[in-house]
């Protein structure tokens, strides 16, 4: 809410709104104006609940049992596996995570990511099963030994879409696809908030291809999840334009700065190129855990 409409919600003036604001953490509010408070959190949502915990644990808050379920620590990593394709998944929990360039806090519901980006190993059964037309630096149409457990690239945003329907998932959405990389408390990179280019596939590693996807074990997310910078930009499905799609992670063409998961990039939904690869997810996590 804007400040204004905040005040009108509570019943009380502007003036008074400013009045607490100004007193910060020494702030004394009237039995009648605090009742108006706790009863709006308390009839509010859990989107609601979850940001006034994130954004209040350093003090007493108005809902303490609340406040076990703060965002404090690393979360639990929950694999599973898809039925679909049998791929490994990280479940996600549903609640507030730091987003954006600016750090702001984001609610989302549960959901579950590919633990690897898409393999050409992955992609070759999907163009044996649908007679999709395979990657065009395929030999032959033939997906090459050595390139197996590399993630698939050459592939359009349509390509992407097809291959996770056909799987029964979806392509993420930007907002979900972050999260998975930085963890609820909004670190710079998967790892942590130290600039590590060793810890990455980007333009600094001078392998200047992409690497196979369990490579760098020591730059995965909080939640397990691999190559969240670096190796392949990755498709989401939020749309930034007509015809145009948000980027994510960055690439071993991309130099490192670029590979952080909260910069933007988007592209048409007919590019391809060697460095443009997709991972999918799916909405809530009941799947089958090894």
């Amino acid at each position: 809410m804007s400040l204004e409409a905040f005040a009108a919600h509570l019943g009380i003036s502007e003036r008074t709104l400013s009045t607490w604001e100004s007193r910060g953490e020494n702030i004394a509010i009237r039995a009648v104006n605090q009742a108006a408070l706790d009863t709006s959190l308390r009839v509010s949502g859990p989107d609601v609940h979850e940001r006034f915990v994130h954004l209040t644990d350093a003090f007493e808050t108005v809902l303490p049992h609340q406040a076990a379920h703060a965002p404090r620590d690393a979360p639990v990593q929950r694999h599973e596996r898809h039925p679909g394709d049998g791929k490994q998944m990280a479940f996600v929990d549903a609640g507030m995570y730091l987003g954006g360039t600016d750090n702001g806090p984001v609610w989302l519901p549960a959901f579950s990511i590919d633990v690897f980006p898409v393999t050409n190993s992955d992609y070759a059964g999907f163009v044996a099963a649908t007679g999709h037309q395979p990657p065009q630096h395929w030999p032959k149409g033939k997906c090459p030994d050595t390139l197996f457990d590399h993630p698939v690239t050459y592939v359009t945003w349509r390509d992407a879409a097809s291959y996770a329907s056909w799987t029964g998932k979806e392509l993420p959405t930007a907002r979900q696809w972050e999260k998975a990389a930085r963890g609820t408390h909004g670190a710079t990179y998967p790892w942590g908030n130290q600039p590590t280019p060793a810890k990455c596939n980007s333009r600094e590693s001078n392998v200047g291809s992409t690497t196979p996807v369990s490579r760098f074990h020591s730059g995965v997310s909080p939640y397990g999840v691999y190559d969240l910078c670096g190796n392949t930009w990755e498709w989401t499905r939020t749309r930034t334009g007509p015809g145009r799609y948000e980027l994510k992670a960055g690439a071993f063409t991309s130099p490192f700065s670029r590979t952080t998961p909260s910069a933007f990039n988007d592209a048409a939904t007919t590019m391809l190129d060697d460095d443009t690869g997709f991972r999918c997810c799916t909405s809530g996590a009941s799947l089958t855990r090894p």
